[in-house]
This record gives C-alpha cells, sequence and structure tokens, in this order.
C-alpha cells in the first residue's frame, strides 16, 4: 500500500511540474480569421449579390462595419445551413448554380465570429464586387415591360398581380440569355414570365402520364397546362435566382407574335413606390446547333385535406425521344414541404435526380446541373411533392379547409419547370419541320 501511494504522488508531482513548466493555453490572435483577409472573399463571392444595397436582403455584408453588427447572425445561419439557402441534397458540383459554401469557408465565417470578429489590416480587403447596374446580361437586344406602372403600397399583403404584353415579334427569336428586371427591386419578391404562342402548342417532345388527362396529354401539353397556366415558362426571378444565359450553340425560339405573361409577387416594405417590371433579350448571333426548350408539368387535380401533414402529389412525364435535362425548377406555395424528381430508364432503372427535402417557398430555385442528364426515349421523370397543411406550418394561411390548385399564395401548385433540349433537334431540322406542317 505504502508503494502505490509513494508511486501516486510521484506521478502527481511529475505531472504538476510539468503544468507548471507549460503556459495556459491562449487565443492565438493570429488563427482568428479577419473579416479583410479570410471573410470578405467568402461573402462577396457567395452573399453579396443579395445582401447589397437595394438588393431584396435585409443589410449589406459589403463592408467591415455593415457586416460586423451581424457576426452572430452570420455565424447561426451558416452553421444551421440557412445561409446561404440551398435545398437540394445533391452532393456539389451537381448542379452549376449551386450556392453551398464549402466546409472550409464554413468554419472560417464561424471562427471569424467566435473570436471576436476582427477586422484585420485594411491593406488584406480584396476589391468589393461590382455589380451591373442594368442588365446582368449586358445590353439587350429586346425589353419588353409590363404595361404600366404598378402602385405598391406601403404596408399590407398583396395579391398576386398579372399582366400581359406583346413581343410584336414579326419573326421568330432565337434568345441566347434573357433576365428579368424588377424596376423597383426592394418591393419585387419573384416574377415568372410565361410565354404564350399563338395557334396550337407544337409538341414539348414528352407526354404527361400523371395525372392522365383523359387522352389530352396526348400531345404533350395536356388539359391541365391550357387552363392552369397562361404558357410556358422562360424566365424567372426571385431570391438568388439569376439570369439564363444558354451556352454557345444552344437558344431558346420565341415565335412571332408571342405573348408574355408576367406573374409578380409583391411585398410592401413600409414606403409606397411604383414598380414596371421587365424582361430583356439577348438574341443569338448566329444560328443554334441546338435549340433549348422551356416547359412545364403539372397536377392541378389534387385536394390536400384540412390538417394533412404530408400530403403526397404526383405527377410524370416520358419523353418521346432521347433528350436531355438541363435544370428543374420546382413551384409550390405556403404549404409545400418537399419535393422528390426521379428518373425511370427504359430498363426499369430508377435514380433520384433532384431531391429537395426542406423546400422554401421565399427561395424558389432554378437547379442547373452542370452536366445535363442523358434521357433515353421512353424514359419517364417523375415528381412528388409533399404539403403540409396541418398546424405545425407557421407559415399556413388556414389548416382548417382543404386546399386546391390556384394561383394566389393561400391555394396551391404542383408545378414543375423543365430546360431540356431533343437531341439532333437543330435550328434547320426545327424549322424544316414547322414548314411541314
Amino acid at each position: 500500500m505504502v508503494k502505490t501511494r509513494l508511486t501516486y504522488m510521484a506521478a502527481f508531482a511529475v505531472t504538476l511540474l510539468t503544468l507548471t513548466a507549460i503556459p495556459a493555453a491562449r487565443p492565438n490572435p493570429a488563427a482568428t480569421p479577419t473579416f479583410s483577409k479570410d471573410v470578405a472573399p467568402i461573402l462577396f463571392k457567395n452573399c453579396a449579390s443579395c445582401h447589397r444595397p437595394g438588393d431584396i436582403a435585409p443589410m449589406s455584408l459589403l463592408t467591415y462595419e455593415t457586416a460586423r453588427p451581424w457576426a452572430k447572425a452570420i455565424r447561426e445561419q451558416v452553421a444551421s445551413g440557412n445561409m446561404p439557402p440551398w435545398h437540394a441534397t445533391q452532393p456539389h458540383g451537381t448542379f452549376s448554380n449551386d450556392r453551398r459554401l464549402s466546409e472550409n469557408e464554413k468554419d472560417t465565417l464561424i471562427r471569424w465570429a467566435e473570436g471576436g470578429a476582427p477586422k484585420g489590416d485594411p491593406k488584406d480587403l480584396p476589391p468589393a464586387p461590382r455589380f451591373a447596374d442594368g442588365w446582368e446580361i449586358g445590353t439587350p437586344d429586346a425589353v419588353i415591360s409590363i404595361p404600366k406602372e404598378f402602385e405598391v403600397p406601403e404596408s399590407g399583403t398583396i395579391a398576386y398581380q398579372f399582366f400581359e404584353a406583346p413581343t410584336n415579334f414579326t419573326e421568330d427569336k432565337w434568345v441566347q440569355a434573357i433576365e428579368v428586371r424588377p424596376g423597383a427591386r426592394s418591393v419585387v419578391h419573384h416574377v415568372l414570365v410565361f410565354c404564350r404562342e399563338p395557334g396550337a402548342r407544337r409538341s414539348p417532345g414528352f407526354v404527361q402520364v400523371v395525372p392522365n388527362f383523359g387522352g389530352f396529354g396526348q400531345h404533350g401539353d395536356a388539359s391541365s397546362r391550357e387552363h392552369a397556366l397562361p404558357g410556358s415558362l422562360i424566365a424567372t426571378t426571385a431570391p438568388g435566382t439569376n439570369a439564363m444565359i444558354f451556352k454557345p450553340g444552344t437558344a431558346l425560339r420565341i415565335k412571332a407574335g408571342a405573348t408574355l405573361a408576367f406573374q409578380v409577387h409583391y411585398t410592401s416594405n413600409g414606403t409606397a413606390t411604383r414598380d414596371r417590371t421587365s424582361v430583356g433579350m439577348i438574341f443569338a448571333k448566329q444560328p443554334p446547333q441546338q435549340e433549348m426548350r422551356n416547359s412545364a408539368f403539372v397536377n392541378p387535380l389534387f385536394v390536400i385535406p384540412p390538417g394533412a401533414d404530408n400530403q403526397a402529389v404526383d405527377s410524370a412525364i416520358q419523353f418521346s425521344g432521347d433528350s436531355h435535362i438541363w435544370a428543374l425548377f420546382p413551384h409550390t406555395h405556403l404549404r409545400g414541404k418537399s419535393w422528390e424528381y426521379r428518373l425511370v430508364y427504359p430498363d426499369g432503372r430508377s435514380e433520384s435526380v433532384l431531391s429537395v427535402p426542406k423546400y422554401n417557398f421565399n427561395w424558389q430555385t432554378y437547379y442547373v446541373f452542370t452536366k445535363p442528364l442523358a434521357v433515353p426515349k421512353g424514359s419517364r421523370l417523375e415528381a412528388t411533392a409533399h404539403y403540409d397543411n396541418s398546424t405545425a406550418n407557421k407559415w399556413n394561411p388556414d389548416p382548417k379547409v382543404a386546399v386546391r390548385w390556384g394561383p394566389q399564395t393561400w391555394e396551391e401548385m404542383q408545378y414543375s419547370g423543365i430546360t431540356y433540349s431533343v437531341d439532333n433537334q437543330s435550328r434547320a431540322a426545327t424549322s424544316a419541320r414547322e414548314e411541314k406542317k
């Protein structure tokens, strides 16, 4: 026992001497990221497009003085994954417009906030990003605006506004880039621009198979779109959504005599103002090798029961020829909970191509694939949206009512925008086929 006690005391003494010899750990200022050197580049690249004066975010992050008061909030939002907003779960690199931060970027912002949010040496500060005062796509070849200014009140809920404007195109146009530009960005939450072409709608290259519209789906556009949508979606703007610029050799066609329909969601901000939203287009400098197509498929036949917290609504299309999917745009309203898109190949294989487990109406994203998805003839694209019409949904306008399709936020939609191309459909081939009709 005595030997054991002596051994223990000796060991304790060695430990005490060791602890005494090593100075107490202190924060290393050099290890703490600074705004000028480490944080600003991340904010400029990932956040400043919204967090700048006059844009949708409530505060600017372009300078240390404006960002420092929000250090704690930045840490919390980054750690939780709420900011930058991104809701798809596919790996980094799947989508070209992925807004997620890398783990290193997250760690830098969190350590900066927890380390006292130091400014650092101003000499390390990179130049602030420059944002176009006008159009992101450059000077448009054509600008089409809503017919007149809309007066946005200083307060209150504003119903969705719908406007129509003719293109006055006397010939088909090939669009290389398209952008929606709000006149008063501070009060415009989002805009959807649809194109309604004269005459019968041409086959989109797919047939809607779910739901079954009693034969109308034989020509692809289904009866649902004839009465539920004002045309094919061609452009959007929403928090985090940018202009659509097609790759060289590809372009979107807008037929002569087409009419544009604008759906605008205004949000009052305490100051009465006026808005006149426009859409700008840059035309292809030469005939494209590949026509890009924008279309949609929907399910307007659902009923979401009162109190239902996970109601599923399905839709699906089947491709009539070999195609490629370039982007998908899931759209529901305030009861929208999640989305899942699956490609089912002719051999029976199935894979999830887009999963959005926590859909957010306030951040409507066009998910653009880095590498377009190859879709063999006969493949099906299946979409399942889930809805929460219960009291647990804090955004729910009224959990006591059954919900059906409708354009207002207190109603619902099951809408999938899709940007795609039909293989080997060149401009010349398209024109030749159209002339034979």
